[in-house]
């Protein structure tokens, strides 16, 4: 996906997208509104202090409304989606993301809502080699770097902008990132905008620049809970992933490098299936994560946005279908959460009070060559956009 039309491979056909291929997809990237074009029901986005980050930052959170009565609250600390409304079957809105009440506490958090970067999930024993130089990054998870490293996006201050869109009230968030940051080579200059669709859809427009070769793989880490925000499991929620293979991982969460079938095992969600339904199941992948923690390869058969996975919570009738531009997905159960954490309103999150989809590029695929490659080169430009949609079912 980084690749210039002469680079790609044909295996690699998805990736990258090209920018009209972007714009069909998804409908255009956001766009200032003349007044003429500017929806009259559609809100302002309004903006409010959220204290200041550790290291003395003020920050902000901003809460942008759809024409539906939708609603979502982002911080400029980390990205972070602090909270979500979606309605149930009966029109009742509520809150569908896990998440804390300060940025004191997000600072403390296991990446509610954040921007992921510049790495999302795992590079293996914390280095890579590129062009025959090996970068040694900050390492955070055993012996492994994850998500960024140890002060990764979701722990700085983005530069926000609000403003309007089509489709919907947006806000764009840039970051540079220094050369060497995180032991990251390059600077990195990103950017990503949430859209909050007239259509109830949350969508993430996530783009990059480098001055030298380095990897990228941008994500969202929100949690989710569609019945009570964390106050209980989501062991009940139906889950449905179109996806035929999956990464299996060693004991450290690293992809062995192999595409498994999922074929007779816990990890088939072709159809839908209750994610509680073989959580605790006699599977050697099962007891390494503690639960479902993997890398899905999201069945595709062209390019701009695909169907990765569709989530149901039977009581409310809340549904949610994920669609990306991304070649893959992990799909995790939240099982470290362990009641330490009280979170918004004052709930105790349990383990397994909410459930992450990150659209992604593989785990530690800079030290895989048979994934798909997540370089970026500069002259070039890194663009993914996944969309989380809300619906009801009766």
């Amino acid at each position: 996906m980084f690749m210039n039309a002469e680079q790609r491979s044909p295996s690699l056909a998805l990736f990258p997208l090209t920018l009209a291929c972007l714009l069909a997809a998804c409908g255009g990237a956001p766009v200032e509104e003349s007044a003429e074009t500017k929806t009259p029901s559609q809100k302002e986005v309004t903006v409010e202090e959220f204290g200041k980050s550790p290291d003395g930052q003020a920050v902000q959170i901003y809460t942008l409304e759809n024409t539906q009565g939708m609603q979502a609250r982002i911080t400029n600390y980390g990205g972070i989606v602090v909270s979500l409304t979606a309605p149930d079957r009966n029109g009742a809105f509520a809150d569908v993301v896990l998440g804390n009440d300060s940025v004191e506490k997000y600072a403390l958090s296991p990446y509610f809502g954040a921007l992921i970067g510049r790495y999302g999930n795992r590079i293996g024993n914390g280095q890579f080699t590129l062009n025959g130089q090996t970068y040694t990054l900050a390492k955070n998870n055993n012996e492994n770097a994850l998500h960024g490293g140890i002060k990764g996006f979701d722990k700085v201050v983005w530069t926000a902008a609000p403003g309007s869109s089509a489709d919907g009230p947006t806000l764009s968030l840039t970051y540079t990132s220094a050369d060497g940051e995180e032991g990251y080579p390059g600077t990195l200059n990103t950017k990503a905008v949430y859209t909050l669709t007239n259509d109830n859809g949350l969508r993430i427009d996530y783009e990059a620049t480098t001055d030298k070769p380095t990897v990228v793989n941008l994500t969202n880490h929100s949690y989710f809970n569609f019945k009570d925000a964390g106050a209980t499991n989501i062991l009940d929620h139906v889950l449905t992933l179109n996806a035929d293979q999956f990464t299996p991982v060693d004991k450290t969460l690293i992809p062995t490098g192999e595409l498994a079938s999922v074929e007779g095992t816990p990890f088939d969600f072709r159809q839908p299936t209750a994610i509680g339904a073989r959580i605790d199941g006699d599977h050697e992948q099962l007891k390494f994560g503690g639960g479902y923690d993997h890398n899905f390869v999201i069945n595709r058969s062209a390019e701009g946005l695909g169907l990765a996975a569709t989530v149901v919570e039977p009581t409310t009738g809340r549904r949610m279908e994920v669609l990306t531009t991304e070649p893959g997905v992990q799909f995790y159960s939240g099982n470290f959460l362990n009641g330490t954490i009280t979170g918004k309103g004052g709930a105790v999150y349990q383990q397994r009070a909410g459930f992450c989809l990150e659209t992604q590029h593989y785990p530690d695929s800079p030290n895989k060559q048979q994934f798909p490659s997540t370089v970026l080169e500069p002259g070039q430009t890194y663009r993914t956009t996944t969309v989380y949609r809300f619906s009801t079912q009766p």
